[in-house]
């Protein structure tokens, strides 16, 4: 019976030696969570960074694919009414038969899917026909110009602030 109890009694000692050994060891220190904050605070600004790029080339892929659906919209409005909008008439004529002059007779619109939105930036596209002054850069020649001008609003500017524009 003697052996028994000293047995348990070991076990017992070893069992608080490891109690008590985990207890000294136990958590971090204030300087170990200290460099995880600042190691995790380096990750979370370099993905939020990566994050901002992604969504300004998508704002500028949007703009450009809504510019070109309006140049095909406007190609399809020219076919049915013979000319293109006026500048005072605008996209708009795309969406809802204009009723200042000139009133095209021929419209057969809507020619695009929904009403004319703004721009990624919350800005209003600008568009320009033939004989009206046209922006910096684009090409005389052209029947139409639409352009975005960009984060800034703006026209011209770089980077973000760059015009998005139908004839490049």
């Amino acid at each position: 019976m003697k052996k028994v109890l000293k047995f348990f009694h070991r076990m017992k000692w070893r069992n608080r030696r490891a109690e008590n050994a985990g207890k000294i060891n136990a958590g971090f220190s204030f300087v170990e969570t200290l460099a995880v904050l600042a190691v995790s605070a380096i990750l979370a600004s370099q993905v939020g960074a990566a994050a901002h790029k992604m969504v300004q080339k998508a704002r500028v892929a949007n703009a450009r694919t809504q510019i070109e659906s309006f140049k095909a919209a406007l190609q399809a409005y020219y076919i049915d009414c013979g000319s293109f909008p006026t500048g005072e008439q605008g996209l708009s004529a795309l969406w809802q038969k204009p009723d200042m002059y000139p009133v095209p007779d021929g419209w057969n619109g809507p020619y695009t899917e929904r009403k004319i939105p703004l721009d990624p930036w919350g800005n209003g596209y600008v568009y320009r026909r033939s004989g009206e002054v046209y922006p910096d850069g684009a090409p005389a020649s052209a029947p139409f110009v639409v352009l975005s001008l960009g984060a800034d609003g703006l026209s011209g500017g770089e980077s973000n602030d760059m015009d998005i524009v139908s004839w490049e």
